[in-house]
């Protein structure tokens, strides 16, 4: 039996599962060294959500993911898509982490290569969820 329990957990075949707290916040990130290109981050060595500074000392997971979005989505010749899909366009795409910190707390974070408007260019950081007791796993 599958259900969603209002404590928060997922119980399915008589195991509890913990869901993560979403977040989606922006975030401001640090690198001990930046990164070669701003639109392709490694992940940063430190994060502040919130007033509060986290410092990764473990990347568990990494994921990059460079499909098109929404009306997006539609508006490439197939050829050129499925290119774009493995190498990305200019604003499109996100580069995903799944980080534990140094006082053990486990957090999703990306970067959205979209731009925010025509005057800033460059994307944006976000802090996706918080995992509570995650060991690792696909982010």
């Amino acid at each position: 039996m599958s259900g969603l329990f209002p404590d928060g957990f997922v119980v399915a075949a008589s195991l509890r599962y913990p869901l993560p707290m979403y977040v989606g916040d922006p975030i401001t990130v640090a690198f001990d060294r930046p990164p070669l290109f701003s639109k392709r981050p490694h992940c940063p060595d430190r994060f502040t959500w919130q007033g509060e500074m986290f410092t990764v000392a473990e990347v568990l997971v990494q994921n990059t993911n460079f499909g098109r979005r929404g009306r997006m989505a539609q508006n490439m010749q197939p050829e050129h898509a499925q290119r774009a899909a493995q190498r990305g366009s200019w604003g499109v795409g996100r580069y995903s982490f799944r980080v534990r910190t140094t006082v053990g707390r486990v957090f999703d974070i990306y970067y959205d290569r979209a731009p925010k408007d025509i005057d800033h260019p460059e994307g944006q950081w976000f802090l996706r969820a918080e995992l509570p007791g995650e060991t690792g796993g696909a982010a």
